[in-house]
């Protein structure tokens, strides 16, 4: 017994530091992204946030289907459904989150931006997906 626990630990671990280097990818994606609505397009903070979280996960999807959970055999309709419903809480909660700290807190949007972002992706997006989306 005391093996299967380590190896469920080991596991867990494992997908993890996958999911956190996928949420590193899709985040450099996404702020690059957020950082082109705000200086050339001139969007607001928590627009921009939308539109550059909306691309960004079709590049998180994509790297957690087939590396992060590995998860290739389930049906993609099943998992994309999902996986948009977990996209708009955490956009949701991301945007909600930026608003607050821009227009409330007036702190800058880029450092707004990164502290949200962490605080979701570890608290939200990643288990969601582990026990949810991509689940075995």
């Amino acid at each position: 017994m005391k093996k299967k626990h380590k190896v469920v630990i080991r596991d867990f671990l494992l997908s993890f530091g996958k999911a956190q280097v996928s949420a590193f990818l899709g985040g450099l994606f996404d702020f690059s992204v957020y950082t082109i609505c705000i200086q050339v397009l001139g969007f607001t903070a928590y627009i921009s946030n939308i539109i550059s979280g909306s691309l960004g996960a079709v590049v998180n999807f994509t790297i957690n289907r087939c590396w992060t959970f590995g998860s290739t055999g389930a049906p993609v309709g099943k998992q994309l459904g999902k996986f948009v419903m977990v996209v708009i809480g955490s956009i949701s909660l991301k945007s909600m989150g930026i608003f607050f700290l821009v227009d409330h807190l007036l702190l800058n949007p880029y450092y707004s931006k990164i502290i949200v972002e962490i605080l979701v992706s570890l608290g939200f997006n990643f288990l969601m997906q582990k026990y949810w989306v991509f689940r075995k």
